[in-house]
């Protein structure tokens, strides 16, 4: 249920802040008909990433082989995503609003459809990455719990983007996405396990013994007793992480100096 909640919250949070982006953007530039095409692209690369996602299940949900291959896609897609988000999470703003700006001069059809496929693409990205997360972990968990960690993430996600857009100098952006990142890591590394236990299962790994190799992974899969501890960490160490990152707040705000009154400092 955490991972599942994790993953819906991250990649929830960066499509709600590109709509909520763009939205703000349209609106406070007196482009309110173009909010249309942010609407329909929205509708549309949700649509396209719960297709993506069902077909995925099922075709994962088939032999070990393809269990392995979609762990192992949805590994090299973690890295990605945390990569990108690590590089250019501070700068999403001033990017979508100057993409924005190049393509909404006007409300024409062609002003429409470019933002409608800009958004598309943005949030699609999104949703084509979560699909295949939660593909990879429908083999390994409980349906019921996934789709109540989904829910849970989708929720908090659409809270933290509201208090973004209403009180963005008080949400630590940068913070969230490096605790994330911690998390996505880590997550990185289960699904790899992952894949190669199930490669070996389907005798897939060459020169290599696979039933050896697959009896020796057995305890570090999401079942086994070091996995199980593994999957613990998606938790402990980001709010370990947390913690200290609280602590030295409080400490450097404790050994700055006080800030004085304008007019005591005119007075000085």
């Amino acid at each position: 249920m955490f991972p599942t909640f994790m993953i819906t919250f991250r990649e929830g949070l960066e499509a709600f802040l590109i709509v909520a982006i763009s939205a703000t953007y349209l609106i406070q530039t007196g482009r309110r008909p173009l909010l249309r095409a942010v609407r329909w692209a929205v509708i549309t690369a949700v649509l396209l990433s719960v297709a993506l996602g069902i077909v995925l299940a099922r075709v994962g949900g088939m032999t070990p082989r393809w269990e392995g291959v979609l762990a192992l896609l949805a590994a090299a897609l973690v890295i990605s995503c945390t990569v990108h988000m690590l590089r250019h999470g501070r700068r999403m703003k001033k990017e979508i609003t100057n993409h924005l700006q190049s393509v909404a001069e006007d409300t024409t059809l062609a002003a429409a459809v470019a933002i409608y496929a800009f958004v598309l693409l943005m949030v699609g990205r999104e949703g084509v990455e979560t699909a295949t997360m939660l593909a990879a972990l429908i083999a390994e968990g409980d349906t019921a719990h996934m789709v109540a960690g989904g829910m849970l993430g989708v929720l908090a996600a659409a809270t933290m983007a509201w208090a973004w857009s209403r009180y963005g100098h008080r949400v630590n952006l940068s913070r969230f996405f490096r605790v994330t990142a911690i998390f996505m890591v880590l997550f990185s590394v289960q699904l790899t396990i992952y894949a190669f236990h199930e490669f070996s299962e389907a005798q897939a790994l060459p020169f290599l013994d696979n039933q050896y190799w697959h009896n020796l992974s057995e305890p570090y899969g999401p079942e086994g007793r070091y996995g199980e501890w593994l999957s613990y960490s998606l938790a402990f160490v980001p709010g370990i992480y947390l913690l200290f990152a609280w602590l030295r707040d409080r400490m450097t705000l404790q050994a700055s100096p006080p800030r004085l009154p304008s007019d005591h400092r005119a007075a000085a």
